[in-house]
């Protein structure tokens, strides 16, 4: 069934409140083997991953509609668009983050490429998720900065992040999303982290560099609402079952706690 509404939005506002955190699987329609990934989904079933994100920067094998297809045939795990331009919409999809590169100067990814996706938006029946998205410098030039032509905040500026989160949220945006990027050396740093968590209520999601459990658990740990883990799969394929791991016993320790 096709989520509508505000259903993703609320399940993150309230997953938040509780202080749940949830996992997330970025999906790149260019390095998924469609043959093993109904195995894949199954087992993204047995641990429990909240939601996919479906797409990337730079998308050369347009399949994205095959993944979503073979999403909702094998579970019934939310699928969420992850779009690098106006061009990568599917209706199939149960939502869309609607990405403002907040973090940098770039007027086409700020504004310019919403307009382009607006009129499909509005036709498409997609649940919109107005999303600050901010890049966070990680020790390699990554797709992300190269396409969008913009430059990461400092990582050890947390003070800018946070004034940067603070506008997003004051704009009407209404999730925040730390990304270090695709390969990154090193993940978004919990100071980062803390000085947004600090400076806005809006849920937060971190990506980027995140794999290890360990490196997953400190981002919760630093008030990451939402983790996200994609490239670090491809090369390790125990890391889907160790960051499931990791979210499933924060949550348990936090509902001890409360």
């Amino acid at each position: 069934m096709k989520i509508t509404n505000h259903k993703i939005a609320d399940l993150l506002s309230t997953r938040k409140e509780e202080k749940r955190k949830s996992f997330a699987v970025l999906l790149d329609p260019d390095k998924v083997d469609l043959a093993t990934f109904p195995d894949f989904l199954g087992q993204a079933v047995e641990n429990e991953v909240d939601f996919f994100f479906v797409g990337g920067s730079l998308i050369t094998n347009y399949a994205i509609d095959q993944l979503i297809l073979a999403i909702k045939k094998h579970t019934n795990i939310p699928t969420i668009l992850f779009p690098g331009n106006g061009l990568h919409i599917d209706q199939s999809a149960d939502a869309i983050l609607f990405l403002s590169l907040i973090s940098g100067r770039n007027p086409d990814f700020l504004i310019g490429q919403h307009v382009i996706a607006a009129p499909m938006l509005k036709k498409s029946g997609l649940e919109v998720l107005p999303t600050g998205y901010m890049l966070v410098e990680s020790g390699k030039l990554t797709t992300v900065s190269y396409i969008s032509n913009t430059i990461p905040l400092p990582s050890d500026k947390p003070g800018i992040a946070a004034c940067t989160a603070m506008a997003g949220e004051l704009l009407g945006l209404k999730n925040i999303f730390l990304d270090a990027g695709s390969g990154a050396l090193y993940p978004v740093s919990a100071e980062i982290i803390e000085a947004v968590r600090a400076s806005v209520d809006t849920p937060i999601i971190v990506g980027g560099g995140i794999n290890s459990s360990e490196k997953a658990l400190i981002a919760m740990q630093a008030g990451a609402d939402v983790i996200v883990v994609g490239n670090g799969i491809e090369q390790n394929q125990n890391l889907l079952s160790e960051v499931a791991a990791s979210v499933k016993m924060f949550n348990l320790q936090m509902e001890k706690v409360y």
